[in-house]
């Protein structure tokens, strides 16, 4: 079997980007405001603030205002909320993106919900999570928004075919496996309590692995022929996925990074520019 065809992340983020650029261009000249995205970071984890930063310079090149709220990493759960409340009511701001890890000490999940659902382009609130759920109108969530896209891109119809879910977070492994569920696949999600995982990950036809594990699949779990989606990072820009080995065993695989990655920051942008039209009437 020859090797995997590597999924191009970077390229169609990049064609997504130009396309949401002009978007955004022909918005601010009907409407005379920019689509804004507000970023609010609690505390300076490095590797969050790199995120934002790389946020912020997408942001430009896509035509769309950032505004970043730092705060200390000693702010409480209640600050946090009533600032994410205050740009929910702000009328220039049209999305919100709360960065995470935001510290132990403070409930992530009020602080999500405090994000007004017209504004959560990040895809993070019950609300968000419901309309995925349902097929209703609403943001998804940015990472499974993006998977969703790049299987398309490849022309991969997940519609009778078996994923499987590595990972069952609020903000990826959940989301991604209902999107894919919506689009008629048959979903299985495995955790870290499943049984023997590589028998499970071996009977799927797409398997999106999505738990912060370095190399936890390896492509002799895979069946011959899997589509692979690695939407894991860990430390030396390693993914979830063994890529030496299951890039010899898929049909279509992401590497890490220039996959997943880039896609979730178009997804962003793209549902920004989609929130201010909404917002403004136009």
């Amino acid at each position: 079997m020859s090797q995997a065809r590597l999924m191009d992340g970077t390229a169609l983020a990049r064609r997504t980007v130009e396309e949401t650029a002009e978007r955004a261009a022909d918005l601010t000249r009907r409407t005379g405001q920019p689509p804004c995205l507000a970023t609010v970071l609690v505390g300076e984890d490095p590797a969050s603030v790199t995120y934002v930063r790389m946020k912020q310079n997408r942001c430009r090149t896509a035509g769309v205002e950032s505004r970043h709220v730092a705060l200390p990493a000693a702010t409480s759960t209640e600050e946090l909320v009533g600032t994410l409340r205050a740009l929910s009511d702000d009328p220039g701001v049209h999305g919100i993106l709360l960065q995470h890890p935001m510290g132990g000490h403070i409930d992530e999940r009020a602080a999500f919900e405090a994000i007004a659902p017209e504004k959560d382009v990040d895809g993070v609130t019950f609300a968000s999570f419901a309309t995925m759920s349902f097929g209703l109108p609403g943001f998804v969530s940015c990472t499974p928004g993006g998977i969703m896209r790049l299987l398309d891109e490849y022309d991969v119809d997940p519609s009778g075919r078996r994923a499987v879910v590595v990972g069952r977070s609020a903000i990826l492994g959940k989301p991604v496996g209902m999107l894919l569920l919506a689009r008629d696949a048959t979903v299985t999600y495995c955790h870290s309590r499943t049984r023997d995982l590589s028998a499970v990950v071996s009977e799927a036809d797409i398997v999106v692995a999505a738990v912060g594990h370095p190399r936890l699949v390896h492509g002799r779990d895979l069946k011959p022929g899997a589509v692979v989606i690695d939407a894991g990072y860990n430390p030396g820009n390693v993914g979830d996925v063994d890529f030496d080995s299951a890039v010899e065993r898929a049909s279509l695989i992401t590497p890490v990074p220039g996959g997943v990655g880039p896609m979730t920051i178009a997804t962003l942008l793209e549902q920004t520019v989609a929130a201010a039209a909404c917002q403004l009437g136009a």
